[in-house]
């Protein structure tokens, strides 16, 4: 019996997405979620609501921050590194054409 019998194989040719349209707009995420098991990464895409004050009754309550999932995304292990070299493709691309991504606190500190 050929150990490999069962596993499936990666058609060859050229892969071409197709988008429903009722999921053409997207769904906008501001924060990201990352989870894992023995087999698969979830990624929990959220938007950011309103921020909630601490609970009165507990003296070491903090202000909450609820995060509303707007997309859950499931990854077997085995496409993490290509999903991770897809995005730092990306990423590059983005940075060569548009100039560095800075985050809030970096620009900051460049403006003190």
């Amino acid at each position: 019996m050929d150990p490999h019998e069962h596993e499936e194989e990666q058609p060859d040719g050229e892969y071409r997405f197709y988008v429903p349209p009722e999921q053409e707009g997207g769904v906008y995420a501001n924060t990201l979620g990352v989870w894992h098991t023995a087999y698969e990464f979830t990624l929990d895409f959220a938007a950011m609501q309103p921020v909630q004050p601490p609970d009165p009754e507990d003296e070491h309550g903090a202000p909450v921050v609820p995060c509303r999932v707007v997309s859950r995304v499931r990854i077997p292990v085995t496409l993490l590194f290509d999903v991770m070299r897809a995005l730092n493709d990306n990423l590059t691309a983005y940075e060569s054409a548009w100039g560095e991504i800075k985050r809030p606190e970096q620009e900051e500190q460049e403006e003190s």
